[in-house]
């Protein structure tokens, strides 16, 4: 799916609800990556704020983000009409701190937008998807994200004396948003109107605003929209809240009783995750090379360089140079076999040489890196399959030094090679075989 933003600019003004300022705002199409920024061209350098969970600085009965000195109370209705609208990059201005609250749901804000009409733009839009559950538990309120291929929302709303229980779950869409969740209205409980006006909150609320309930009494301008309106405005908030993930998300969210502080706490524990992930893929990524482990520009390779092609170590490195690394898939290396080698030790005492099989061993590993030419070394190992035609002609003893030549003879994609080798001491030939072997993925690096 692609980004989303607004053909053209469109404007609404009405009173904030808490400030009881009077505002006008304007939506403006903004490019690809952009995102949502508000603005607020009422301050001097028309500051702008970009609304992610890490600004917000107050949730009392609504969201406020704040950077500095500039600070934007009440984003979540913006907010929830913008993503339940698909709209990903737009710019909000406004000569005041807070949205105009309209009628206390997203429906005014989804009107306007679609006035703008939104447009596809040349980008992919990028989703959060969860890798893994989230819980976020107060008391007897709790969220949780669960990974899901959409967004859906499972939402059960109740005051403390348990009168006005709603429930439901709903996947999220620009057609279910329009239809089921923007014109749900903010709500209050009538006992609580004295104190949040303490605390300097509602100067601009009243019933053309928003819903009271007293007791089993519904206060209200107009009828109920929804006969489960009030948790529908739940989720619409929700919405407006994860927003400040800065993406959209996929996940299936489960709320008991949620509110802006809790809601917070999940976008946070969102964020978490998924800066964890891109951690994960950005070391993984730097990981990876994407040309070949041998240059063909280089014509040899000291024990440094082979140590960084193949993943033999002490004691099974079988060559100790790259001498030579010729055209048509050819190389020659060098083993130099010394009184050191542990495996004298026991093969045999009195009399040291060279077992056989590691004459062969090296021939295979000088074979691994021919084909490691045309391939990549990360999380690879070069595995040896099989060996055919194997002569053993001259014993290998302490103070030789093993000449080895391979010549990749077919080649399967990167993934499988077959080659012919020789090992020589003196320029007489000790031991030869056909090798057959394979690149294939190191699950140990999985």
């Amino acid at each position: 799916m692609k980004q989303r933003t607004l053909l053209r600019e469109v404007s609404i003004k009405g009173k904030a609800l808490h400030t009881g300022e009077d505002v006008n705002l304007t939506f403006k199409p903004a490019e690809v990556n952009h995102g949502v920024v508000f603005k607020r061209v009422d301050l001097y350098g028309k500051p702008e704020i970009k609304p992610e969970v890490d600004l917000v600085s107050e949730v009392v009965r609504s969201t406020t983000v704040s950077s500095g000195h500039v600070k934007v109370h009440t984003v979540e209705h913006v907010l929830s009409a913008l993503s339940g609208m698909g709209i990903d990059n737009v710019l909000v201005e406004m000569d005041a701190s807070e949205p105009p609250i309209l009628d206390g749901s997203a429906k005014l804000y989804v009107n306007l937008l679609q006035q703008a009409e939104c447009v596809e733009q040349d980008a992919d839009r990028t989703y959060f998807e969860l890798e893994k559950p989230i819980s976020i538990t107060e008391g007897n309120r709790s969220l949780i994200a669960l990974p899901y291929d959409g967004l859906k929302i499972t939402c059960t709303s109740a005051d403390d004396r348990g009168i006005h229980t709603q429930h439901l779950s709903i996947d999220i869409d620009p057609e279910t948003y329009i239809a089921d969740v923007a014109p749900a209205r903010t709500f209050t409980i009538y006992e609580d109107i004295e104190e949040l006006i303490k605390l300097g909150k509602i100067r601009g609320g009243s019933l053309d605003s928003a819903v009271v309930i007293k007791g089993d009494k519904i206060l209200s301008k107009e009828p109920l929209r929804f006969k489960d309106e009030f948790v529908r405005h739940k989720i619409l908030d929700i919405i407006g809240d994860v927003f400040l993930l800065g993406m959209p998300i996929k996940a299936h969210i489960v709320a008991v009783r949620p509110g802006h502080a809790l809601n917070a706490q999940l976008t946070r524990k969102l964020k978490e995750q998924r800066e964890s992930l891109l951690e994960k893929k950005k070391k993984k990524s730097t990981k990876k090379k994407t040309g070949p482990a041998i240059l063909s520009t280089e014509k040899s390779l000291d024990i440094q360089r082979i140590l960084d092609t193949i993943p033999h170590r002490y004691p099974f490195v079988m060559i100790d140079r790259v001498v030579e690394l010729m055209e048509g898939d050819e190389l020659r290396a060098i083993k130099n076999v010394t009184m050191n080698e542990p495996f004298f030790q026991g093969h045999f005492p009195g009399k040291p040489v060279m077992p056989g099989v590691l004459q062969v061993e090296a021939m295979a590993q000088a074979a691994g890196l021919l084909l490691m030419r045309k391939t990549t070394t990360e999380g690879k190992v070069a595995y040896f399959m099989s060996c055919d035609k194997v002569k053993f002609r001259r014993v290998v003893e302490p103070g030789d030094q093993l000449e080895i030549h391979v010549k990749l003879t077919k080649s399967r994609g990167d993934k499988i090679g077959v080659a012919e080798g020789t090992c020589k001491v003196d320029g007489k030939i000790v031991s030869s075989a056909q090798l057959m072997f394979t690149i294939a993925d190191d699950t140990q690096d999985a």
